[in-house]
């Protein structure tokens, strides 16, 4: 399963699992994307949620942001703070939702979140959060995936598998984050006005087999839900299926390459 499966795979994944380490490296550009588009000045307050191991919040330090970095994965806070300690950068980590934020109302002048607020189960108290943290000036940016392409249908091929073993019932569709219209929709009544850019990002590995293998072994989805199914897939069938896909999309005759498109979102107050 690999960094697109969708937020319902599981209904409270923990992220600390696996080695979202993994994950995070090659995440990097998006988080240089969203910072970017955010622009974080020095001394402005910059939240960071759904930070995992801080990508998004140690760039923003970079620039001399004064940072929080939120996220539910009290492991990965862990690895945040010692990023930061090992890069001589100044930034605090903290436990929380999207929903339920540990900041002040009104603190923030910048809300980032690289694929973080994507997973957030209720997408309206997300956001209604955000306004509540957010100063009279403040912008939030934010990335998520456009559902096309080889990883979105590796995810579909996860989901399926889950569902059939667990029985569970399919759900409602994930809020297309992806969509402008459907970010205006959610952030407009709360006094934002919403822009969007489309960027795309490589996934690279050795070969299609070596890079299906690690995101199997180290992905927090995935070993959530290997262990939510236990021997109810067929595991190896499942796993076929999936690299096929790769191999079909494979841009690098030598070794592995797929592209990802995402859309970078910034909202800003009206």
């Amino acid at each position: 399963m690999t960094t697109t499966t969708r937020p319902d795979t599981l209904a409270t994944p923990d992220w600390g699992l696996g080695r979202y380490e993994h994950t995070a490296t090659q995440l990097l550009p998006a988080a240089h994307a969203v910072v970017d588009r955010a622009a974080p000045r020095p001394g402005e307050y910059v939240v960071d949620i759904g930070c995992g191991t801080g990508n998004g919040a140690l760039l923003a330090a970079q620039r001399g942001a004064r940072v929080v970095g939120v996220d539910p994965a009290a492991r990965l806070l862990d690895v945040a703070r010692a990023e930061a300690g090992q890069r001589r950068l100044t930034a605090t980590f903290e436990l929380g939702t999207a929903a339920a934020l540990p900041i002040a109302d009104g603190a923030a002048d910048v809300a980032i979140s690289v694929f973080g607020l994507i997973f957030a189960p209720d997408p309206h108290a997300a956001v209604a959060e955000l306004a509540r943290v957010s100063a009279p000036n403040a912008r939030v940016v934010l990335s998520a995936w456009i559902p096309q392409g080889p990883l979105n249908e590796v995810a579909r091929l996860g989901r399926e598998a889950v569902a059939q073993a667990t029985g569970a019932p399919a759900g409602a569709p994930p809020f297309p984050w992806h969509d402008q219209d459907a970010l205006q929709g959610l952030f407009r009544p709360l006094g934002f006005d919403v822009s969007s850019s489309e960027h795309r990002i490589a996934f690279t590995g050795t070969s299609p087999r070596a890079y299906l293998d690690a995101e199997s072994a180290h992905h927090p989805l995935a070993v959530a839900a290997r262990a939510a199914v236990g021997a109810r897939v067929d595991a190896d069938g499942l796993h076929a299926r999936m690299l096929a896909v790769y191999e079909e999309a494979n841009e690098d005759a030598d070794a592995f390459r797929i592209t990802s498109r995402f859309v970078v979102a910034i909202a800003r107050r009206m």
